[in-house]
């Protein structure tokens, strides 16, 4: 019986340990061939593709891994694979791939060839971390998963080493992390002394006790979202991301915008469900445990987010730093997806981040391209590059007006199905509030416009043409995002058939 629950629990965790092989296999190259790295990228690339064919055969293989000894829980476990893990799961791996491409074209990558190995080797380990932590259902697996996604993310903040404010980002993420993380640990601790348990779907059965003390168990779960605040950028826990956007490589800020973010809601979202819902009634509402006010706080966490960001980043002349606040700004906006507490809110979390991979993605790539050839990020180094550069500076303009949420593009439809939520949850002032940010958020987006169209070309504003491989991928990200704010059928029924999370 023990060797059937082992051999069930790791036929679940298949592309966990796809990953740790593609990791040990990456290491392992980048000893043997210390000479010439030229192969290490293609050996990372391998090991992603690989990873992304045994997440995807892992559609309809759900179940728990590791499961409690508990007799009253014991069909429970560490690790829930569902369709809710897929779909995030997903979002990392897609998210991955194009990092690595972009990692191909990147200047500030190509100067550290010789450290190649150890840079592949970080994103493997901020990449399996990202997979346990989307799938943890304890709270052990949460904050070890959360450790290895933050300390591989720590390194490559400052990887390259190529100015001071590469290590400054790197100190700053990491004594900010610290401090998170030891909020976190603290909360957990406070958990487990409430309940005996660190598994979630324990905990909701026990906090239901007319016994448990609601003072010690909601300074608990706030010390917990102030760890799972920090990772997915949300105020006040939001103070190190423009500095280690602005300092990371482009390439690792890409990367931290898009795949940890979808690892950190995915934490949040499971963690709010799987412990503090009761059950989902048959119109999708989810039925929250009286125990904790979850809806207050997120929802003034979710309109602090979007407004500090967004009017942070109108006074941003680093395009880098500005597309930081935007991030933290689009963080406020995903969080109303959670705050109506429902399987629409869900899908419009889900929707928001398939459409949000492909624009952040294409900007930050777009930004990478520039800035190999400039050198330089700030925006008034942008002036008249739309005219020596229409390929990118249309293509960026597409990007920009995504980010906007303006139609035709995918972003519209980001933001359209959230207001949906909101206004079936009869939310509607927060709507307000959220229609109202994207208005500001506009104004820094049509800035960079602005800089690009509006300003004539001196002669110093170079003419910045893409390789061909760069010209395949920009425009692969464009028409995506064109195609699915016209046709986006196909990732609202993705996001439909992902709805469900192991419960109770």
């Amino acid at each position: 019986m023990a060797n059937t629950n082992l051999y069930q629990s790791l036929s679940l965790i298949v592309p966990e340990i796809v990953l740790t092989i593609a990791l040990l296999v990456l290491v392992t190259a980048d000893l043997i061939f210390h000479k010439d790295k030229k192969s290490i990228p293609f050996v990372a690339l391998a090991g992603i593709l690989l990873t992304g064919y045994f997440t995807l055969i892992q559609i309809g293989n759900y179940g728990f891994a590791f499961q409690t000894s508990a007799s009253a829980f014991k069909h429970y476990g560490m690790f829930a694979s569902d369709p809710f893990s897929i779909f995030f799961k997903v979002i990392v791996i897609v998210s991955s791939l194009l990092i690595v491409f972009f990692s191909f074209s990147s200047d500030e990558i190509q100067k550290i060839t010789d450290r190649i190995g150890e840079y592949y080797a970080l994103i493997f380990g901020m990449i399996l971390g990202m997979y346990f932590m989307i799938s943890a259902t304890d709270l052990i697996l949460i904050y070890l998963s959360l450790e290895l996604l933050s300390l591989s993310s720590y390194v490559l903040s400052g990887f390259t080493k190529l100015r001071d404010r590469d290590s400054e980002a790197a100190l700053k993420y990491l004594l900010y992390g610290a401090v998170s993380s030891g909020l976190m640990l603290f909360g957990i601790s406070l958990i487990y002394g409430l309940t005996g348990s660190t598994n979630l779907y324990i905990i909701n059965s026990l906090i239901q006790s007319p016994d448990v003390n609601l003072f010690t168990l909601a300074f608990a779960v706030i010390l917990i979202f102030a760890g799972i605040g920090y990772k997915i950028s949300s105020a006040p826990f939001h103070f190190w991301t423009p500095d280690v956007y602005e300092g990371a490589p482009i390439t690792i800020t890409a990367f931290l915008s898009v795949a940890s973010k979808a690892a950190g809601f995915a934490l949040l979202i499971r963690f709010v469900k799987t412990t503090f819902v009761s059950y989902t009634d048959p119109n999708g509402m989810w039925q929250l445990i009286n125990v904790f006010d979850w809806k207050t706080l997120l929802i003034s966490i979710s309109i602090l987010t979007m407004t500090l960001g967004n009017f942070s980043a109108l006074w941003q002349d680093n395009l880098k730093r500005m597309l930081a606040y935007s991030s933290i700004a689009h963080a406020g906006y995903i969080l109303l997806g959670l705050v109506v507490f429902s399987d629409q809110g869900l899908k419009a979390i889900f929707i928001y981040f398939a459409v949000y991979m492909l624009m952040n993605l294409g900007a930050f790539l777009i930004v990478m391209l520039i800035a190999n050839k400039i050198g330089s990020e700030e925006i008034d180094d942008y002036n008249g590059l739309g005219f020596t550069s229409p390929f990118l500076g249309v293509a960026f303009t597409i990007f920009l007006i995504s980010l906007t949420g303006l139609p035709p593009t995918a972003g519209f439809i980001g933001k359209l199905y959230l207001f949906i939520a909101l206004v079936d949850a009869k939310m509607i002032a927060v709507a307000v509030i959220a229609l109202l940010n994207s208005v500001v958020s506009l104004y820094y987006y049509v800035r960079v416009l602005k800089h690009m169209y509006l300003t004539s070309p001196t002669k110093d504003t170079p003419a910045v043409s893409a390789s061909l491989p760069n010209t395949i991928l920009v425009s692969a990200l464009v028409l995506a995002t064109l195609v699915f704010g016209l046709y986006f059928s196909p990732v609202v029924d993705a996001a439909e058939s992902s709805l469900f999370i192991l419960g109770l």
